[in-house]
């Protein structure tokens, strides 16, 4: 029970004790609130600057870079000073906290900065602990569980050579160094025999390993307008080994300007790195904490992205993610930047050549944002990296840009939950506890920002998560008591989903200040479901037309009326649920919408009510006539309509009745009537009913079948799905306002997961999900032992 909500009793047992008590509850309260703030504080600050670790590596193919007046000299002494400033007790360069499977990345950045110590003939002592570390670990390199560096089998036996040039002994058998060189035999014929763009952008990403063998003029095509090649230091100092480039030495200078005596393995990150920061926010469900800081994140995103930009466009990544964050937050974004990632393009892209799976995900989830029906990139988009990720995960291990030991669960977690059927508290849960707060990247060397992953992201994530729960679990207890007094739980013949109605609005509208919502919600979804048992199997028609006739009557006496005790229990309980979101709309918008909402209860009964004399009275309806009372008897009318009032913004009457609302309505219901119908037209049928499916099989005079029916229902759910999403991000023209809108989507993703697999709303199956999200809490502590 949550400390906010001991009963009255507790505190009857003296005034000691009861002061004590609510003393102790109060500096609970502020406590948390006290670490809340804390967090969001510190979170906002990283907004502000995108902070990247150093690396050695790459800082020591910056030191080797000779003067250009005097090359006896280094250009950026500094580099050496830090080199000889920052090696590690064991001897090595890197990482202190290192991961034990990034072995052979500490070996290469330790080389690289014997390299650079041994080129300008300092550092002896460094260079021989350096050299001892070296022995130590060299056996790491045969160790198939390593996480090899992008490029390893090149770097690291050039660097070898290179270091038998300078002169170094290093202590290597005559058999390991036999291996490593056949590594590079074997990675260089392969790709020489390949010869695609893909494997030229990984040679020239490497080129300090080529320095024999390069035509360095050749690979200035990779060149970008900030001066480097790929935004990597190593690579851009090896370009400035050989050429005079000024925009080389201006990019190296300018990323020491801001780093001071070092330099990070990539630069520029920032645009990466803040949409990292929203996409991770928003993932673990805190992103309503930072709205403020997520727009202007947006907005200049977006301006990037007119202004064409280089490091969103030239990285799959990156692209992919601006791409889909712009679009589902409202931006007008076209996805046909996305042409130059499609298979064969994809495969031409250094990332490409990689495999790199990390890209392929971003790439996935971009394509399920379709809002157009021209949009085929993105429809291919989805076909290849469907298929790519679906298969065995083991052959596409080279994560490139991540180590990560979650991303086989962000695969798994995209393929099970397409963003259409994704809630956002079952993501929000299942996010925090794959969360690594401890991430780190890899590239031609690991890398580690704070922006990317931080306790602090977790820590917010499930204080919030759990108050939230605390909250729903209060509102969960009322809505019981309701069940009780209205006497819903003594209708037998109707399904009790209370729990299932409940969770389907708290799993999406969780915010502690949306409580009116989930109330007027779960209310209606619980009633909707009795209802629709009453119209289907719990009533005549006499009583079916009797509660219509109280509900257009409205203001009557329900003691003095003759009917039955069905018809009576059921109707109290849809005029005190109607009369409470009356009373709860004068809070929100200024005036009593009752008279709205009656009217759309009715509109459900007259629909259900006409369906039950289909059945009476064995009428076989046109597909038309069904599909213009289906969508309306699916009964989500009564639960996303009266939610309209409750969210927030101020809705007038013209409002309500503007075409763009019903276009909402109609749309929502339409998809979720028809996942319904598939998933129960052998149930249906079986009881003498009809549905779209049957119906289709009825009108198609002997030639369609039912696997024909379904597949063309299938057809008109997802172009259903693809025109609602437009609409909801649509903002030029629009009337309706978002905050609005996002409640039929919300809505459209409960018929999606319910009906995903099979009837979900009659499955037991969905009772542990449903505990997961509105009863158990998440415990901190375990989350931060198994990031570690």
């Amino acid at each position: 029970m949550s400390l906010s909500h001991f009963p009255a009793s507790i505190y009857c047992t003296s005034s000691s004790d009861s002061l004590m008590i609510a003393s102790n509850v109060k500096k609970k309260k502020n406590s948390t609130a006290l670490c809340l703030e804390d967090y969001k504080e510190r979170i906002k600050n990283m907004f502000n600057k995108v902070e990247v670790s150093l690396s050695s590596y790459d800082t020591a193919w910056v030191a080797m870079i000779p003067s250009q007046t005097s090359p006896q000299a280094p250009f950026f002494p500094q580099c050496l000073n830090w080199l000889l400033d920052n090696q590690l007790f064991d001897g090595s360069w890197g990482f202190s906290d290192r991961h034990p499977l990034l072995m052979n990345d500490a070996l290469l950045s330790t080389l690289a900065s014997i390299l650079a110590l041994k080129r300008w003939g300092i550092g002896d002592d460094q260079i021989n602990r350096a050299l001892q570390f070296i022995e130590s670990n060299i056996a790491s390199i045969n160790d198939e569980k390593q996480h090899p560096p992008i490029g390893f089998n090149i770097l690291f036996p050039s660097l070898i050579e290179y270091a038998q040039i300078l002169g170094i002994n290093l202590p290597l058998g005559a058999t390991s160094l036999d291996a490593m060189i056949q590594k590079k035999e074997i990675e260089l014929q392969r790709g020489f025999q390949s010869n695609s763009e893909g494997w030229r952008a990984y040679l020239a990403y490497c080129s300090e390993g080529m320095q024999k063998s390069r035509n360095w003029e050749t690979i200035m095509k990779y060149q970008r307008k900030n001066g480097s090649l790929f935004n990597s230091p190593a690579s851009t100092a090896a370009v400035c080994n050989h050429l005079k480039n000024t925009d080389c030495v201006n990019y190296l200078q300018s990323v020491l300007e801001k780093f001071g005596n070092a330099v990070p393995t990539v630069y520029p990150l920032d645009i990466y790195a803040r949409l990292c920061m929203v996409d991770n926010l928003e993932r673990l469900g805190i992103n309503h904490h930072f709205k403020e800081e997520i727009r202007s994140v947006l907005d200049e995103t977006y301006r990037y992205w007119q202004q064409e930009v280089e490091e969103i466009f030239l990285d799959p990544t990156t692209c992919a993610m601006a791409f889909r964050i712009l679009r589902l937050n409202g931006y007008n974004v076209s996805s046909d930047p996305l042409y130059q990632y499609l298979e064969d393009n994809f495969e031409n892209s250094l990332k490409g050549y990689l495999k790199d799976i990390g890209a392929v995900l971003e790439l996935y989830k971009a394509s399920q944002v379709i809002i157009y029906p021209e949009e085929s990139v993105l429809v291919r988009l989805n076909s290849w990296t469907g298929h790519l990720l679906k298969q065995e995960s083991s052959h596409f291990r080279l994560y490139a840009d991540k180590l990560r030991s979650y991303v086989d669960c962000e695969v798994k977690d995209a393929l099970n939950f397409p963003h259409y059927a994704n809630w956002e508290r079952l993501l929000n849960r299942r996010s925090m506890e794959h969360y690594n707060v401890e991430e780190t990247r890899i590239l031609k060397t690991s890398y580690r920002s704070h922006n990317l992953a931080n306790q602090e992201f977790l820590k917010l994530a499930v204080e919030d998560f759990n108050i939230c729960q605390s909250i729903h679990s209060e509102e969960l207890k009322q809505l019981s008591r309701w069940v009780e007094e209205s006497k819903l739980d003594k209708l037998k013949f109707a399904r009790q989903k209370l729990d299932y109605c409940y969770f389907s609005v708290a799993a999406m509208l969780f915010s502690p200040g949306l409580s009116d919502v989930r109330i007027s919600w779960t209310k209606n979804g619980v009633l909707v479901t009795i209802v629709d048992d009453f119209f289907d199997v719990g009533s005549s028609g006499e009583e079916q037309m009797k509660l219509i006739q109280l509900v257009e009557e409205w203001d009557i006496d329900i003691n003095t009326v003759c009917c039955s005790e069905t018809v009576k229990i059921i109707f109290s309980a849809v005029h005190s649920t109607i009369c409470e979101i009356g009373e709860k709309s004068i809070k929100w918008q200024g005036r009593n919408v009752k008279n709205n909402v009656i009217k759309i209860w009715l509109n459900l009964m007259q629909s259900m009510f006409r369906e039950a004399q289909w059945v009476r009275t064995n009428t076989v309806p046109t597909i038309d006539e069904y599909m213009q009372n289906a969508y309306i008897s699916f009964g989500l009318g009564p639960i996303v309509l009266p939610a309209l009032y409750l969210v927030g913004p101020k809705l007038s009457d013209d409002d309500t009745e503007n075409h763009e609302l019903d276009c909402l309505y109609e749309l929502m219901s339409t998809g979720g009537r028809l996942l319904n119908d598939i998933q129960t037209c052998k149930r249906e049928s079986a009881q003498g009913k009809l549905n779209a499916i049957s119906l289709h099989i009825i009108h198609g005079n002997g030639v369609i079948t039912a696997e024909d029916a379904i597949k063309d229902m299938k057809v008109i759910i997802e172009d259903k799905r693809r025109e609602l999403l437009r609409l909801v991000l649509q903002e030029k023209g629009s009337v309706v306002p978002r905050d609005c809108k996002e409640l039929f989507w919300k809505l459209n993703k409960a018929s999606d997961l319910f009906y995903m697999k099979d009837d979900g709303y009659t499955s037991l199956e969905m009772h542990s999900i449903v505990n997961a999200v509105i009863k158990e809490p998440i415990v901190l502590s375990e989350l931060l032992v198994d990031s570690q």
